[in-house]
């Protein structure tokens, strides 16, 4: 600091208002004229208030007048309305579970996998099943490409009892979709579980959740293997059962995945998700349960997108809202406790510069730690690709480890409490979330809003505008809408012998029946359709006995489809689940692929008219734009006279034509150069790099410009349409 540097005299410090009181404290408006002043003429509002999906407006700054009020700053961790946090002590002593995915398809494999990452880090064993499994398939009866598809496959026993072996349940989590039902899979685990070396206990400490969404699965699929008659039963099964054999399980799963891979703003996937839960809790209710013990008996599963505040809000204020209608439903204060699951977003995740989805995970796991999830999976970056390897997987694992033992995020107690930014997203998010709630509630539910179309119309027009806003570049996609990176190594993907792998799994079902050919198994089956008519928990009961004589998976949903209790099973319009990047890869996959088949790209010269300082910011602006389509851009360092320029473009024998230079010098080039190119070639693209004034534009349409690039074009359309012109 040098001598210039004033000592402090701490003794004459105000207690009161400490080192600061000497200090002018400026009001938000003096800051807004500040502001105001430094953008030098640009609109205050348009530029530094930011309108999101949610229909929330971010402001520039937050002060502490902002969130005067709020009914839930008052509140501490652990006390209703949870907005801190379910626990008093935080993750102190206790962190979130570090749940990663396990996608392999044999049991085998699976648990060799399993007990590699649990040794390293991991903390709880996130079963991922293949769609068979969830939907009651055995392996024979099952689609040739679905069968250990993105997920394990299951169908007997013996599968069960692999997956779980060597793998202490008394110290690992378990969390695991179930599909539209969790009592086929739970009455295998009960089985697999006394089976094992660690006895009955193991079941009755088993922590986690092993459960069923009948309407998270109509929503994605638009239909279910059983009815929702038989699906509301047998969740209320399952958690009676639980509540006596299992009761630190929970068996209800209410996911808003779906909706978000879907494209559902956060309210909208939250407002789901409580709608849903709501429904399975009157559903419950009704068979015999109490709120008190249904409640706590549901895990939700938020998906955590790239909106750092806004994902911490969103599960902050999840888990009032939650508290909320709990309450409502005559629930206790521990009853009001919102168990959630975090999984960072598959929806915003790329198939091309994948390494870049390494990056995107770390923000969200960061917030959903800051957020207050109970586990989290945090996505490998091959996850779009292929089933994560080794590697991948410890990346993705060690950032979860990284946030708890490095970065100590255990250690504070609601990291985000009192933050203006956080406290007041809460707030609004909050209410946004609980008033399209009360919508679905007010028109009869979740089920009936899936049966309308309801949730499917709103996450596809929300949908659209997010693809609206990436095809024109104003939402960024690093490396695949923006900063494409035309030299990267592309990521292996092992192309896999669906054929052989349905052919195995088929074998070991029927060795399976082979070895369990019971005259008594028939009966047992049958008897489980008497359990639904009995006391909570009968029918998981006879389910296990029909386990213990040889049933499959297959079999025990067969008798579950055959009850049918309330007619026929529903339908619905399914989500459109996609990634959104998705329609960028496609034109780029086309435009490689067509290089692959005929070594030509398209081509792309750029004329660029005048010195570098002249017509280089749109040249380069030019070669962004068209590299991520994966063209071939054709760069040089300038031209004098158009003579020169469109004899170099015509020598390129390049179809497309970028002018680059300035408004001002674009009159004296533009006109002369395009006619002469089209003069000598008139199927060739001449496009300009730049808006101009509908006067300036109307002269150069004239002379045969067809198009322009800037800021605000529709980045994918243009060079879609390119490409279709001059390679197909």
């Amino acid at each position: 600091m040098g001598e210039q540097a004033a000592a402090v005299d701490i003794t004459k410090i105000d207690a009161e208002h400490g080192f600061f009181d000497e200090f002018e404290k400026p009001d938000k408006e003096r800051w807004k004229a500040e502001a105001t002043a430094a953008l030098k003429g640009a609109p205050f509002d348009k530029v530094l208030y930011t309108r999101t999906y949610e229909g929330l407006t971010i402001e520039p700054i937050y002060c502490a007048e902002d969130i005067e009020g709020l009914p839930h700053l008052g509140s501490k961790p652990g006390f209703p309305p949870f907005a801190r946090g379910t626990r008093a002590n935080g993750f102190i002593g206790e962190p979130w579970r570090i749940s990663q995915e396990i996608t392999l398809a044999f049991p085998q494999e699976f648990n060799d996998e399993a007990r590699h990452d649990l040794a390293r880090g991991q903390t709880a064993l996130n079963i991922v099943l293949d769609r068979p499994t969830r939907t009651g398939l055995d392996p024979a009866d099952a689609p040739e490409d679905e069968v250990g598809a993105r997920g394990v496959s299951l169908a007997t026993l013996a599968d069960v009892s692999t997956l779980f072996r060597g793998i202490d349940l008394a110290r690992v989590a378990v969390h695991c979709h179930a599909g539209v039902t969790a009592l086929p899979l739970l009455a295998m685990l009960a089985v697999a579980l006394q089976d094992n070396e660690r006895g009955v206990n193991c079941l009755y400490g088993l922590e986690g959740c092993v459960g069923g969404d009948p309407l998270g699965v109509l929503a994605a699929d638009g239909r279910l293997a059983v009815s929702l008659g038989t699906a509301y039963d047998s969740l209320y099964q399952t958690t009676a059962w639980a509540l006596k054999k299992a009761p630190k399980l929970q068996t209800i799963l209410a996911q808003g995945h779906p909706h978000h891979d879907a494209g559902a703003s956060s309210t909208e996937e939250v407002a789901f998700a409580l709608a849903t839960a709501a429904e399975y809790l009157r559903a419950t209710i009704g068979r015999g349960l109490t709120v008190d013990e249904a409640a706590p008996r549901i895990r939700f599963g938020f998906s955590l997108g790239s909106n750092f505040f806004m994902e911490i809000a969103k599960l902050r204020a999840a888990r009032i809202l939650w508290a909320q209608v709990v309450a409502a439903f005559g629930g206790g204060v521990e009853a009001r406790k919102m168990t959630i699951h975090g999984r960072t977003s598959a929806f915003n995740k790329t198939v091309f510069d994948a390494h870049v989805n390494m990056l995107r995970v770390t923000s969200e796991g960061f917030s959903g730690a800051v957020g207050g999830v109970d586990s989290m999976h945090v996505a490998p970056f091959d996850e779009p690709i292929r089933t994560p390897d080794r590697f991948s997987r410890r990346i993705a694992r060690n950032v979860q480890v990284m946030l708890q033992e490095e970065a100590r995020f255990v250690i504070p107690i609601d990291m985000g409490g009192g933050s203006y930014t956080i406290e007041k997203l809460t707030h609004e998010f909050g209410r946004a979330a609980w008033s399209l709630f009360q919508d679905i509630e007010k028109n009869g539910g979740m089920e009936r809003a899936i049966a309308a179309g309801t949730p499917q119309a709103m996450a596809a027009a929300t949908a659209a505008r997010r693809a609206k806003a990436i095809e024109t570049r104003s939402d960024v996609i690093l490396g695949t809408n923006m900063y494409a990176n035309l030299g990267e190594k592309k990521i292996d993907a092992p192309l896999v012998d669906h054929a052989a792998l349905k052919k195995a799994r088929v074998a070991e079902v029927a060795h399976h029946r082979h070895a369990h050919l019971l005259y008594s198994l028939g009966f047992k089956l049958t008897d489980i359709e008497r359990g639904f008519a009995g006391a909570g928990g009968d029918a998981l009961e006879l389910a296990i006995d029909a386990v213990d004589s040889g049933a499959t998976l297959g079999e025990l949903f067969e008798v579950l489809a055959g009850l049918d209790r309330d007619g026929e099973r529903p339908a619905a319009t399914p989500l459109k689940i996609m990634r959104r990047a998705e329609s960028f890869e496609r034109l780029r996959q086309q435009v490689e692929s067509t290089f692959a088949r005929t070594g030509k790209r398209l081509r792309v010269f750029l004329a660029n008219m005048g010195p570098i300082p002249q017509h280089k910011p749109r040249a380069d602006f030019s070669i962004g734009f068209f590299e991520v389509a994966g063209f071939e851009m054709l760069g040089n360092s300038g031209f004098e006279t158009v003579d020169a320029a469109a004899g170099a473009a015509l020598a390129s024998g390049a179809p497309v034509v970028v002018i680059c230079s300035t408004d001002a010098t674009y009159p004296d080039y533009v006109p002369d150069l395009t006619r002469r190119v089209k003069a000598a070639k008139p199927e060739t693209t001449v496009i300009v790099a730049g808006k101009q004034p509908p006067e300036v534009t109307e002269a150069f349409n004239a002379a045969g410009v067809d198009d322009y690039i800037h800021v605000r074009a529709n980045c994918y359309e243009i060079n879609r349409k390119l490409y279709e012109k001059t390679m197909e």
